[in-house]
């Protein structure tokens, strides 16, 4: 499965460990995904994304459904 938020996008990004000798080895900085179950008043359902954690705050701030509208809209929370 992959790493990626249902709503923002948000994927794995690419970098380097750095040792103290300044060797670098690549890595992968990975979202802070979590799942999610979210209730929908107006269809009486319970949806499950995986989210990033900004947008859980997102969610709070705007609601369920205006988050799911503007990804729908825009493309983009």
């Amino acid at each position: 499965m992959s790493k990626v938020c249902d709503l923002t996008g948000k994927k794995a990004l690419k970098g380097n460990n750095v040792s103290h000798s300044n060797r670098k080895t690549k890595r992968r900085f990975y979202p802070n995904l979590q799942t999610k179950r979210f209730f929908i008043p107006e269809t009486g359902e319970w949806i499950t994304l995986k989210v990033s954690t900004s947008a859980l705050r997102t969610i709070n701030k705007i609601g369920i459904n205006e988050a799911i509208n503007r990804v729908i809209n825009n493309g983009k929370l």
